[in-house]
């Protein structure tokens, strides 16, 4: 079973010790690629995830700020973050969006830094990778007014339901489903992946967080991306090498397919 870990915080300092070891695993469980996230602490170091896939073959990575750390962007950012994303390795502009969870930085600042970095992914021709948590209204709302469909992303980790998960597919959006989708309680989201096309449908670890039954409670790894399509693939009645190789197609075609005029 060959896959794809399309969402993993592989600069984490968790995996500081062993960080060689975590991608050798996810190699020997069959994750060709990695798509590591490149918020990082948040500005002025847009790098980290650039770094990764600068150092090893295997991971790619994408760059953005993340709704926690929207106080912390300045007025270069944007400028900063077009010249990263003409980095041959990087995929997508991410993870972006709203958390009115941990509320981090003002909502006011989260709006506004999300609504630009739509504004410079779509001037760039690149999909974004979209973290919501506790703003789905807000969030689809900012998508209508500054994303076009065609331009594609991710909703990432998704915790939505059926209702959120048709949503994001009807505006053009893959649904990207992590460990949470193991979980015994998840029905809601078990009920998203179920109706989610399998054209449409991606799979991520999230790692080191939410890692997936039965690693449940331990550091969440690359390697564990496996139990997920396992899980999925059993929500939809199909083969877990059906699930793999439907979301690595789904990630190559969404994050990869770049032409020869540098767009995708």
């Amino acid at each position: 079973m060959k896959l794809v870990d399309s969402h993993c915080h592989l600069d984490d300092s968790k995996f500081d010790a062993d960080r060689d070891a975590v991608i050798d695993r996810a190699q020997q469980a069959g994750v060709e690629s990695i798509m590591t996230i490149g918020t990082g602490d948040g500005p002025p170091d847009l790098e980290a995830a650039v770094r990764l896939a600068d150092r090893y073959g295997c991971v790619y990575a994408t760059v953005g700020v993340h709704p926690h750390d929207a106080a912390k962007a300045d007025e270069g950012i944007l400028g900063r973050l077009e010249e990263l994303l003409k980095h041959r390795k990087v995929l997508a502009l991410g993870e972006i969006g709203l958390d009115f969870h941990y509320d981090f930085s003002p909502r006011d600042k989260q709006r506004a830094l999300f609504a630009e970095q739509l504004g410079l992914a779509a001037r760039m021709g690149r999909p974004v990778v979209i973290h919501t948590r506790e703003a789905w209204e807000d969030t689809f709302e900012i998508l209508e007014s500054f994303w076009k469909r065609e331009h594609g992303g991710i909703m990432h980790c998704f915790t939505g339901g059926p209702a959120e998960a048709e949503r994001s597919l009807a505006m053009g959006f893959h649904v990207s489903f992590g460990g949470i989708v193991t979980f015994p309680k998840a029905v809601e989201i078990q009920e998203a992946a179920r109706r989610t096309p399998l054209d449409r449908l991606l799979v991520e670890t999230d790692s080191p967080y939410l890692a997936p039954v039965p690693h449940r409670g331990k550091r969440n790894e690359p390697a564990f991306v496996v139990e997920t399509a396992r899980r999925v693939a059993e929500l939809k009645g199909l083969t877990a090498e059906e699930v793999a190789r439907a979301s690595r197609e789904n990630w190559e075609r969404l994050c990869r397919g770049r032409g020869p005029d540098g767009r995708w």
